[in-house]
């Protein structure tokens, strides 16, 4: 049976005591009215000590008790009861279980077995973190003996106990460190600073850990604490060394980073300036397309406002569903110059699309079409002021000559219809 179904059993139980008393008290009322009271107390039987504290408890809180004893946890807690549950399975005092945690794991430490060293530390905590917990509690601790078999002074046993719990979060957290586990590194580096604000080691690993992450300034500031209580300590320079290396390869990354942004607000502002120059309308959705590393630019060099635009560009040919993408239309060519690298069409087994047998248009602002030239210069299309250029995308229809009158007149009905709905 399960820790749950105990815990379900017993709360079931409870409710079926609960309600037998309960018709017990109501019989005892009854008989009451029949009998003398004297009687009645003694026929009823005494309750159990464990009944007698239960009797004014809910079932719900009975049961609440019951999951907090460590053998009918449903769910692990961190608290005083499960780590001395944990304390139990070790003999020996404390500060000498601890101890040998922390030996055994210093030999695995130095076979370089990170992981095993880690758990053995780990183990020594715990011993001590549940000793450590009872005297903030207040609660009485463990006892412990000097080297003469003696009982030892409380304060003696907590001085001993701390000292071996500082090394213990120092010793694992070199473990951490090893493993790449820095935030739990720092953080028994921190622990163990709670311990002793002079713990040189706690402030090297710890320092450490924190510069591999990129938390350059509190590794600074932790490295300049260690160095304020060991000023000579090699290891503690040598990370300010490697802190002062990362700052500035930040500081370098922040300024091209600053720089690259720098240029694409200036490279932006130079293409508006371009486009109201030019007389060309823009129009932004909420969806753009995605165009990777094609986009409206100055070319050639986008630094200089005398280079000309360049747009991605859409043939669409609505006749057959199809269409094809120009990566770059620039504004002084015509739509005839890609046209004839594009034609014949793989897809065209009519043979219906050719240079001389196509007509062309855009779509103008209010909805309509226009019909463009295959030999006019796009940057006469666009400054036009009747087209516009959404999300920086030139569209463009292509249809054969025997179709396209068809085509216009049900793309106007449809955008009519459209006007009329709306």
């Amino acid at each position: 049976m399960s820790i749950e179904q105990i815990g379900d059993d017993v709360a079931e139980r409870l409710k079926v005591s609960a309600n037998e008393s309960q018709a017990q008290s109501q019989a005892a009322e009854q008989n009451a009215a029949k009998a003398p009271s004297t009687t009645t107390a003694q026929m009823l039987p005494e309750l159990s000590p464990g009944r007698a504290m239960e009797s004014n408890k809910t079932v719900d809180e009975v049961v609440a008790d019951l999951k907090r004893s460590p053998f009918f946890m449903t769910e692990l807690e961190e608290n005083d009861e499960t780590e001395a549950f944990k304390a139990l399975a070790y003999e020996g005092m404390p500060s000498e279980v601890a101890s040998d945690f922390k030996e055994r794991g210093n030999e695995c430490f130095k076979a370089r077995r990170w992981a095993d060293a880690k758990e053995f530390y780990t183990k020594g905590v715990l011993v001590l973190a549940a000793e450590e917990r009872k005297r903030r509690n207040g609660e009485p601790t463990t006892p412990e003996e000097d080297e003469n078999g003696k009982p030892q002074d409380e304060a003696e046993t907590a001085s001993r106990q701390r000292a071996i719990l500082e090394a213990l979060y120092v010793n694992r957290a070199a473990c951490h460190l090893e493993l790449r586990n820095y935030r739990s590194c720092w953080l028994d580096g921190a622990a163990a600073l709670r311990l002793n604000d002079r713990n040189v080691k706690a402030y090297y690993r710890s320092a450490r850990a924190l510069a591999a992450v990129g938390r350059i300034e509190e590794a600074d500031d932790t490295c300049a604490r260690g160095l304020a209580v060991d000023p000579d300590n090699a290891a503690l320079r040598g990370v300010a060394r490697d802190i002062i290396a990362k700052a500035e390869e930040a500081a370098a990354r922040r300024r091209k980073e600053e720089e690259r942004l720098a240029t694409e607000r200036r490279r932006e502002a130079l293409l508006r300036a371009a486009l109201k120059a030019r007389g060309i309308r823009t129009r932004a959705t909420a969806q753009p397309p995605e165009l990777e590393d094609a986009g409206l630019r100055l070319v050639p060099d986008p630094d200089d406002p005398r280079s000309s635009l360049s747009f991605p560009a859409v043939l669409l040919y609505p006749a057959n569903l199809e269409s094809d993408f120009v990566k770059a239309f620039n504004e002084t060519e015509c739509l005839a110059d890609h046209l004839a690298y594009v034609f014949p069409l793989p897809w065209d087994a009519a043979g219906e699309y050719t240079l001389e047998g196509v007509e062309c248009y855009m779509e103008t602002t209010a909805g309509g079409l226009v019909k463009v030239g295959k030999k006019a210069p796009l940057l006469k299309v666009l400054s036009s002021g009747k087209v516009e250029v959404v999300d920086e995308v030139v569209r463009l229809f292509v249809l054969p000559k025997a179709k396209a009158e068809a085509w216009v007149q049900e793309f106007k009905a449809k955008r009519a219809a459209e006007r009329g709905g709306g």
